[in-house]
């Protein structure tokens, strides 16, 4: 309910913008305001659930989006919209925190990882649900911005009639930004890059599909099609990952993701368009775990979750920019500025990546590979670091199968 709640006011936002007049740059600044709350969120809200609890935090972070998300119609303005979306955005990074640290409280080391497949699935199955309900209502009325605060307070009721105490929160383990520039300066850079991708495929997606004509119900597939695409190759990506030299992947997997985007700008029939953005989101996502996933061979098992925390702090100051620049080559060369600024973005990633391949050797051979880990580009600290468990304990697990054969087979 929560992720409706969320794809459903990223995508209004945008169509109703355009249909009140807002230019291109002032939409790309209420896109981008969400991803300075997101970030300000990941800081503020493990020291409030340490203050006052799981509970009153996420009903009071909860129950501000409902109010937020009531007031857009009636305060239609870009500042007023941009303080919302900051506002949106540092309270939706507040739930995540707060019902991911209650999942991994609530989940064995048995049904963590299965735990985690299941949020993944259920964070996009409730991004592409919202996309459709945008097409059935009118998104110059009231009706589309009610459903989104019906569904956020509904949110609350697992959590406020739960029986089970609450967990423990514990923080994650800082890690500078030096220091993570330092042991991969590819994850860092990938990963702000691609905080400008998804930052243009979460919140300008609409607003290209109403500038470039597109009807709101095929605004709608399209922006589904992103979601859905990325759901069905993050695991295929990530089960070659574990066997190849990992930047190569990422070159290819990049290179395929910015060849997609160049499709659209010389193909503008709607079928393109589809195919265009499975080939953007199907890499997209899953280059994000890879590179994080990358940036683990380099790291020792007790850093890995800091250095996924800092790689998604990164992440964000792209999504916070890349809007921006976004709404600027849209400005200047229209609508297909969309698709040349994703193009742009990831051949960059492949381009920086074959640069990193003639600087540093290979870490591991291809047997010794930190396991892949999925993750969502909406993740937080604590959903990384839970994914990291995960693995860490699969790789144990497998450490430990093969010194128990190879001790059989010697004696």
């Amino acid at each position: 309910m929560l992720m409706i709640g969320n794809g459903l006011q990223g995508t209004l936002l945008g169509l109703r913008a355009d249909v009140e007049g807002f230019s291109t740059l002032a939409i790309s600044i209420v896109m981008s305001a969400y991803f300075v709350g997101f970030l300000g969120g990941s800081r503020l809200t493990p020291k409030l659930i340490a203050s006052v609890g799981h509970v009153r935090v996420f009903a009071a972070l909860g129950s501000t989006i409902s109010a937020v998300l009531i007031l857009y119609p009636t305060l239609v303005d870009p500042v007023a919209w941009t303080v919302g979306r900051v506002v949106i955005g540092f309270c939706f990074c507040g739930v995540y925190i707060t019902a991911e640290s209650w999942l991994n409280d609530a989940s064995d080391n048995e049904m963590r990882g299965k735990a985690l497949s299941i949020y993944m699935i259920v964070q996009m199955a409730g991004i592409v649900t919202a996309q459709y309900i945008v097409a059935l209502g009118d998104v110059s009325g009231f009706i589309l911005f009610i459903i989104p605060s019906v569904f956020v307070s509904l949110a609350f009721a697992p959590i406020l009639l739960s029986k089970r105490p609450t967990p423990d929160f514990g923080q994650t383990k800082p890690m500078s930004i030096k220091e993570l520039v330092t042991t991969s300066p590819l994850a860092s850079v990938g990963m702000f890059l691609l905080g400008g991708i998804f930052a243009t495929q979460f919140g300008m997606s609409a607003v290209y599909g109403a500038r470039a004509g597109l009807s709101v119900a095929q605004i709608s597939v399209f922006v589904s099609v992103i979601y859905i695409a990325a759901l069905l190759l993050q695991y295929p990506i990530g089960w070659i990952s574990d066997r190849i030299d990992r930047r190569l992947l990422i070159i290819g997997v990049s290179v395929l993701g910015g060849a997609g985007a160049l499709l659209a700008i010389f193909n503008d029939s709607f079928t393109m368009l589809l195919i265009s953005a499975a080939l953007m989101g199907g890499t997209s996502n899953p280059l994000y775990a890879l590179l994080i996933a990358y940036a683990n061979d380099y790291l020792e098992k007790d850093d890995m979750a800091a250095a996924s925390g800092g790689l998604l702090f990164v992440n964000g100051l792209g999504a916070i920019t890349g809007p921006l620049i976004l709404g600027w080559a849209m400005d200047a060369i229209g609508p297909w500025g969309y698709w040349a600024f994703l193009a742009a973005l990831m051949f960059c990633v492949a381009l920086y990546a074959g640069y990193r391949m003639t600087r540093r050797a290979r870490p591991v051979t291809e047997t010794e590979n930190v396991p892949y880990a999925p993750l969502a580009p909406s993740s937080t600290a604590i959903f990384a670091e839970v994914a990291q468990e995960v693995y860490i304990e699969a790789e144990e697990e497998v450490l430990e199968d093969a010194e128990a054969t190879l001790e059989d087979e010697t004696s």
